[in-house]
């Protein structure tokens, strides 16, 4: 029971990952034309270490890869 709660609230941390990629992107318009290149650099890492939390178990580093993997993927989304 206890793990349910806890990807339940992983999975509600994520998706609160929309809205603030777009509070971001809104916000700093100038970084993101900028460093184009180095977003999508943080989205591959991000990704990568998400399923190296995913493989190894360890939920909270999975989530906070994706979580970054996700804001940084709305904010690049939004131009």
């Amino acid at each position: 029971m206890q793990e349910i709660f806890k990807l339940l609230i992983g999975i509600g941390v994520l998706i609160l990952a929309f809205p603030i990629g777009d509070i971001l992107a809104k916000k700093t318009k100038e970084e993101l034309k900028a460093g184009r290149r180095w977003f999508k650099i943080i989205i591959y890492a991000s990704l990568v270490g998400g399923v190296v939390g995913l493989l190894i178990g360890n939920d909270i580093l999975m989530f906070s890869f994706f979580f970054i993997a996700l804001v940084t993927s709305q904010s690049l989304r939004r131009k």
